[in-house]
């Protein structure tokens, strides 16, 4: 059976108050004291249970992360970061995995209430808006990262995601490409939405028609992306480039390309969103908008803690800027043709 704080008061033959201010290191108490019972809690093997300690009104020192899919190398980096941040700041961090399904969503931030997590930080966009007002009445301090959610009042972290969806769509098309496909998920979130803007945006700066354009939708994994492209291929062959909602699924785009028989870059340039590992591991190397997840981790991980400790008033929204990495992905309309034809 383990220990509990009432063995502990009674092999120190001390109050249960005065174990108590030694596990929570408060209140005045005598140095042999506290080492008398520092030692009987080390000679039980005794651990302070979190829960006990919320029910008391004390901190647990544990983090909520939702995030949409883990398997996801954006999100997973940007666990890691959290984790790492957290840790180093006394935290320890609960990842919830929401498949996406906003019914998990909600389940999820209800299992962390009822577990008594100090904080929560959504790497998912909550879809159920009316039940994430109704969950924000427990006064749980809350953060977003790389999501944005206009109803709620929290501390933010983002990427400037127009900024980036317009980068990757002005590359394309100053290098000749119109006929581009934008291959996307459900466009249930704001990085979604902002992408697409920002593709749009470009395509009306360079006097290219929207028409032109391709949305492929409902894409969340590398083979979800490869069998909507090797379709969308099929059935508007005069596609010559892709810009990817992130990198995994522009990976599903180039194994789509090299099944159509469309050699990247030369017959097929596509473009991903992130930089995640997997950027450099792709054959060839990805061209994509690098995120700077390890800060986004860091950041967002540091402002729920201040919150936690209750030294931020006011809400924060701070928005990083993105940059489009260049690699072996992307070649020009003229460049292709010249290849075609010399082959």
């Amino acid at each position: 059976m383990r220990p509990t704080i009432y063995d502990i008061a009674e092999r120190a033959e001390v109050s249960i108050a005065t174990v108590s201010k030694v596990i929570n290191n408060k209140g005045k108490i005598g140095e042999k004291t506290k080492q008398r019972v520092l030692a009987i809690m080390d000679e039980l093997d005794y651990q302070p249970s979190t829960v006990a300690s919320a029910l008391t009104g004390k901190q647990t020192n544990t983090i909520g992360l939702l995030v949409p899919d883990i398997a996801n190398s954006f999100f997973a980096e940007l666990a890691r970061s959290v984790e790492d941040t957290g840790h180093a700041g006394g935290f320890n961090v609960v990842i919830c995995n929401t498949d996406n399904n906003p019914e998990k969503e909600i389940q999820y931030l209800w299992w962390l209430n009822q577990k008594r997590v100090d904080g929560i930080i959504l790497g998912t966009g909550i879809q159920n808006t009316k039940a994430l007002q109704d969950f924000m009445k427990q006064n749980i301090p809350l953060a977003l990262v790389a999501r944005d959610a206009s109803e709620i009042n929290v501390d933010t972290v983002l990427v400037d995601d127009y900024r980036g969806g317009y980068a990757a769509t002005k590359h394309l098309l100053e290098a000749g490409h119109t006929r581009i496909a934008f291959v996307v998920g459900e466009m249930n979130n704001s990085s979604d939405t902002e992408r697409l803007k920002g593709f749009y945006e470009a395509y009306d700066e360079h006097g290219v028609s929207r028409e032109k354009a391709v949305l492929v939708k409902d894409n969340h994994s590398i083979d979800d992306a490869k069998k909507s492209m090797l379709e969308t291929l099929r059935s508007t062959p005069d596609i010559t480039a892709v810009f990817a909602l992130n990198d995994f699924l522009a990976i599903g785009c180039i194994q789509a390309g090299k099944e159509a028989g469309r050699r990247v870059p030369e017959d097929l340039s596509v473009v991903g969103f992130d930089d995640t590992f997997i950027a450099t591991l792709s054959d060839p190397p990805l061209t994509t908008v690098a995120q700077p997840i390890l800060e986004m981790g860091r950041l967002v991980t540091q402002m729920l803690v201040d919150r936690i400790g209750g030294k931020n008033e006011t809400t924060r929204t701070v928005i990083l800027n993105p940059e489009l990495h260049v690699r072996k992905t992307t070649a020009g309309i003229k460049e292709a043709e010249r290849d075609v034809t010399s082959s």
